[in-house]
């Protein structure tokens, strides 16, 4: 229909309070352009926190700016947050690059609770849903877009983006040789990148070592990067290394400290899998095996269960856990010693996401350490560089599993860093000269002992000397054996019961005795030779020296007490304005504690009704301020750190509810 003139006698319509009509651009970026805002606005009115963690900020402030960036925190430090505030201010989409399904389903759920339109591109799409995702992200309705590297090297998709306004790569590390999950197609993004180049890239990880790092930088091309260094240590996970003699009742133990809880535990193999969920099935345990052996839809079926609070304990080889997102895991249990200390920081760091205490059990054995250079080599020989990265992570592993020193101090100097961490705005000062006892390990809670320097040199000459005289030709338990003064049909027939070393140790425990021999074993002065299924002990040139005086030696014993209790909530400073409203530092009372666990059965409720895991609507550390603060109204709930506007009006009633039956 032709315009129409308006006669110049007729009164025009009042149009000051319309929208002006936008330009053929603005049409083209779609309808839903995002209002600006700071970056504290939208953490505060989409996240519901009053201000950053530690280097939150700095890194939203870099991408901002147009800058690269690597951000190196810690599991549960937040790194989401990173990206998902330069998107939430309006500065336009931002893509993440993403390595696994689940991961990206379930982030894409918690962006759309918090009030973020997110999508995720990955194999598991239907049609029609792939069609609406792409036409959404074209038509620039999309704040935030999940894909794998895979789906990022398909065509040139990325380079049409429109509005894109930073690439973010998620757990970077697995673009170096030298990381410890090592993905080839990390490596091929640069080329993508490189064709958009006025678009800021983000780096993000856990855990990195400074080599590490250079090479993550190296490999997706960052320009003049801002580094962003967390300090790796997470004060609310208590350590514990203890030597394995019974693992299944071990693994069991910790569990019975938290029935109810979510929690995981990992093994070497998947008979080893296997066997242990049976074990735990029978002692009346809630539990699932995950491994690689699986059919799929068994393995999603698990991890479904376990994210969704249906199943309580998933036993798994490593396999599990990369896309576990799951924030209130109460314990991880390593039934076998992890093949490098970065491969135990990210299972472990699977614990205790949320802030709240969290137990971390490993059970080692010496032999652990032997299966690990099987595997390794099971399908040929290792390059010598691979071979010199694989002894030397095991060797640092097996340094961390037996030396009697504090573990969060282990951990954290693996990682180039300070233990305890310097205040923000100190200098970093040398960690020997500071108290560094953590409260939170076996060794600094006295649950594990170091021998005296001259006891610890006797006890290690006994045992080499009774290894010595087997002459390598029998395996660890048979020194065992020996040095207890066991009088088996071995020991007669082989004339061990005659030897001069025979029950030299025979006032000690078997599980003590086996312990300090895989200690030795660690620090090189003992050795196992593999032949087909056995394992021969033998005595080194190093454990030779040590019997001739030359030389130190350190060893730890498990002290005699009690069973350890569950990990207890250590104090700790809290940098939020809300922190007034929460009560971070003090155990719930009795009453709160029947409170929150009310508050989880609805958040379990309202979550299944959404279609989303039960964190995903809140953190356990929100339900539990909630508990303890008892809001009465929905402005008194937004005060609460961890509510944002979203999510007090969509479960503001159901919380209210809960808390007014319960006063």
């Amino acid at each position: 229909m032709p315009d129409e003139e308006w006669d110049s006698e007729e009164a025009l319509p009042d149009v000051s309070g319309l929208t002006p009509v936008r330009s053929l651009d603005e049409l083209r970026r779609g309808t839903t352009e995002r209002e600006r805002l700071t970056p504290a606005a939208a953490l505060r009115r989409y996240f519901g926190y009053e201000v950053f963690r530690p280097l939150q900020g700095d890194a939203v402030n870099s991408a901002l700016n147009k800058r690269d960036c690597l951000v190196v925190l810690p599991t549960g430090g937040g790194k989401s947050l990173c990206y998902q505030i330069p998107a939430a201010c309006g500065a336009g989409m931002v893509l993440v690059v993403s390595p696994l399904i689940a991961l990206m389903d379930d982030q894409v759920a918690a962006a759309r609770e918090a009030g973020l339109n997110a999508v995720a591109l990955h194999s598991n799409l239907d049609e029609e849903n792939r069609r609406a995702a792409s036409q959404a992200m074209m038509l620039g309705e999309v704040d935030l877009v999940y894909a794998s590297p895979e789906r990022v090297m398909a065509s040139d998709w990325v380079t049409r983006l429109p509005n894109l306004a930073l690439v973010a790569v998620d757990e970077a590390h697995c673009v170096s040789h030298w990381g410890h999950d090592f993905r080839p197609e990390y490596r091929q993004l640069r080329q993508i990148f490189d064709r958009i180049p006025n678009v800021p890239r983000m780096a993000l990880t856990a855990t990195a070592t400074p080599q590490v790092q250079d090479d993550i930088c190296n490999q997706l091309g960052l320009r003049s990067v801002d580094r962003f260094i967390g300090h790796v240590d997470r004060a609310n996970l208590v350590y514990r290394a203890i030597p394995r003699h019974q693992g299944a009742k071990q693994a069991l133990a910790v569990i019975q400290r938290h029935m109810g809880e979510g929690g995981i535990v990992y093994a070497q193999t998947r008979r080893e899998v296997e066997q242990l969920t049976a074990t735990l099935k029978k002692a009346g345990v809630q539990a699932a095996a995950y491994h690689a052996g699986l059919p799929a839809e068994t393995r999603a079926k698990v991890q479904s269960d376990f994210v969704n609070e249906r199943l309580d304990v998933v036993v798994a080889t490593i396999a599990f856990g990369m896309g576990i997102d799951r924030s209130n895991v109460r314990y991880v249990v390593h039934a076998n010693t992890p093949k490098s200390i970065e491969h135990y920081q990210q299972e472990a760091g699977r614990a205790g996401r949320d802030g709240l205490p969290a137990d971390c059990v490993l059970l080692f054995s010496a032999g652990d350490l032997v299966t690990h250079r099987s595997l390794a080599m099971r399908d040929g020989p290792l390059s010598p560089d691979r071979e010199r990265v694989l002894e030397r992570q095991l060797r640092e592993i097996g340094r961390y599993v037996v030396a009697p020193i504090c573990r969060h101090r282990l951990l954290t100097e693996h990682f180039g860093q300070p233990y305890p961490a310097p205040a923000q705005g100190d200098a970093i000062v040398n960690s020997s000269s500071v108290e560094d006892n953590c409260g939170a390990c076996d060794i600094c809670l006295g649950e594990t002992k170091e021998l005296a320097a001259d006891l610890a040199l006797l006890t290690a000459q006994k045992i080499i000397s009774a290894a010595w005289r087997l002459e390598g030709r029998f395996g660890p338990g048979q020194c065992v054996d020996v040095l207890l003064g066991r009088r088996t049909d071995k020991s007669e027939r082989a004339g061990h019961d005659r030897l001069k070393v025979f029950g030299m140790l025979q006032d000690v425990s078997e599980a003590t005795v086996r312990a300090w021999l895989d200690q030795l074993i660690v620090q090189g002065f003992l050795a196992l030779r593999e032949d087909g299924v056995y394992s021969f002990l033998l005595h080194t040139e190093a454990g030779k020296a040590l019997c001739r005086g030359e030389g130190s030696v350190r060893l730890g014993q498990i002290a005699d007490r009690p069973t350890p209790a569950r990990a207890e909530r250590k104090p700790k400073s809290s940098s939020s304005s809300k922190s007034s409203v929460t009560t971070d530092d003090a155990p719930l009372s009795s009453q709160d504690q029947a409170l929150f666990e009310r508050l989880r059965t609805m958040r379990k409720q309202v979550a299944s009704a959404a279609g989303v895991p039960p964190y995903v609507v809140f953190h356990d550390s929100t339900l539990q301020a909630i508990a303890s603060a008892r809001p009465k109204t929905i402005a008194a709930m937004t005060a609460i750190k961890g509510i944002g506007e979203r999510k007090a009006a969509r479960y503001g009633a159901a919380v209210l509810a809960v808390v007014q039956n319960e006063s």
